[in-house]
């Protein structure tokens, strides 16, 4: 097969492709045996009657024109690779021979990715909102994850004092339609925390200010998340068993000592702090590269294609719908809880993915114009990314990937993040007041290689001392 290629207006480019009659006559086999498949001849079963044959009863012309139909795509598909043809719309084929007999050459028009160039990438300013918050509302904060720790090695004891939020309740649930009783929303001796939303909303709402002996008896519609029984109406009788408060212990150095592997208040405090600055200088880097990508966008001064903009907003709609099933929720409920009209919100997706196309076309010129490259190192690293995400090894990814141009896209992709890491490194990044942020990383916190910290994972001690974890998985499944 021999192909050459054409420049067009407009981004397109003219594919031409000539194939010779002896490559294209594995074609027409195939085409023979696709149609002895629906043609029935006395004395062979379907499929199995003889080449020959075929040609004796419905002519050599019928399976040519099916010939053509079936395989012009895949030959049109080799030639794109074979060209390097950044195809991004489906093409037009014309035949220019080879219908009748002989050799067959066909024209392809199509659309490609346009080539821009950008200007004023270098020194870029951008501006984000550094959000920042006072000394005080600092230490608060502080204060509020040390006492995530602390809740980590809480006791309960018993309360007479009216149930609020972070209390736990005793409980005997039942929950039942007409004299059925619901199966996960009935139980005894069930310890709930209040104020948890983790099984319905009413539920909370009545416990709170409640005191043990007291009776609760309430109706509720189930929500959604109930499955078959959502929409049901469902009697509910709760006695409220005894009442339980959680006691934080005290925060002393001695205290410090068992819960962490620091020596004092103060050391964790430190701790707890650079790990805060860290995670808001991440923040604020995310921030800056969303600022930077957008600018960027704008730099891209032709229209974004059509057929990307489309393809965009297709992969944005699935990727939503996809989240929202797992939750249990329909893209109908997610645009009207929105508060838009369809219209509307089309037109919100429709531009955020003109935004991302005009990105990625400013990336792609970035790496031509710079000259990026990507080491095989570089590529490896990457491949091995992917292979983690599937949960395949590098080598089935690659061999994967290795028909249609799959690798090259890899490439691709590592090289555009690199483009953005250049532009990163070429901007100033200021807040709103026009002071420059300190993008760098805090060094790294004092831990051993290898050692957890205790608000990175949690504790063994995992919840209130006397919560049965049979209580806790109880009501997740309600």
């Amino acid at each position: 097969m021999e192909t050459t290629v054409e420049s067009l207006e407009d981004s397109r480019v003219k594919l031409h492709v000539e194939i010779p009659a002896a490559d294209f006559e594995p074609a027409i086999d195939a085409a023979f045996t696709k149609l002895a498949q629906e043609v029935k001849l006395p004395g062979f079963r379907p499929g199995k009657a003889p080449r020959k044959l075929l040609e004796q009863r419905l002519g050599t012309q019928v399976a040519r024109e099916q010939a053509l139909r079936d395989s012009l795509p895949e030959f049109y598909a080799e030639a794109v690779l074979a060209e390097g043809v950044d195809a991004i719309a489906a093409p037009e084929i014309e035949i220019t021979s080879g219908e009748e007999g002989g050799d067959v050459t066909f024209n392809a028009v199509v659309e490609v990715r346009p080539k821009v160039e950008i200007q004023g990438y270098q020194g870029m300013r951008v501006v984000i909102d550094d959000a920042g918050i006072d000394d005080s509302e600092f230490e608060a904060q502080i204060d509020a994850q040390i006492d995530r720790l602390r809740e980590q090695f809480a006791d309960l004891e018993d309360s007479s004092a009216p149930l609020t939020d972070g209390d736990y309740a005793q409980i005997d649930l039942k929950g039942s339609v007409g004299d059925e009783l619901v199966e996960g929303l009935s139980a005894s001796d069930f310890l709930y925390e209040v104020g948890s939303g983790s099984l319905l909303a009413r539920l909370d709402d009545e416990l709170r200010g409640a005191k043990p002996g007291d009776i609760l008896e309430f109706t509720e519609t189930l929500p959604e998340n109930f499955g078959e029984r959502s929409g049901q109406d469902v009697s509910f009788r709760v006695l409220v068993k005894d009442a339980k408060r959680k006691v934080l212990p005290e925060l002393t150095d001695e205290w410090v000592q068992e819960a962490s592997e620091f020596e004092t208040v103060d050391e964790l405090r430190d701790d707890v702090r650079h790990r805060m600055d860290t995670v808001r200088t991440f923040q604020l880097q995310l921030a800056a590269r969303d600022r930077i990508l957008e600018s960027l966008a704008d730099l891209v001064l032709i229209e974004a294609p059509d057929p990307l903009v489309k393809d965009e907003m297709q992969k944005r709609l699935h990727d939503l719908v996809h989240r929202l099933e797992s939750r249990g929720a329909s893209l109908e409920q997610y645009v009207a809880a929105s508060g838009l009209a369809p219209e509307e919100f089309i037109d919100r997706v429709r531009d955020g993915a003109t935004k991302a196309v005009k990105a990625d076309l400013a990336l792609r010129a970035l790496v031509d114009q710079e000259a990026i490259e990507v080491t095989e190192e570089e590529f490896e690293e990457e491949l091995g990314r992917w292979a983690d995400r599937v949960g395949r090894t590098a080598d089935e990814v690659r061999a994967e990937l290795g028909h249609g141009g799959g690798l090259e896209a890899v490439r691709s992709e590592v090289a555009r993040g690199k483009a953005l890491q250049f532009a990163v490194d070429h901007s100033v990044v200021v807040d709103g007041a026009g002071n420059e942020i300190d993008m760098t990383l805090p060094a790294p916190a004092t831990e051993e290689p290898g050692q957890e910290h205790p608000l990175d994972h949690g504790h063994e001690h995992a919840g209130p001392a006397g919560t049965d974890p049979e209580d806790t998985e109880e009501e997740s499944e309600a």
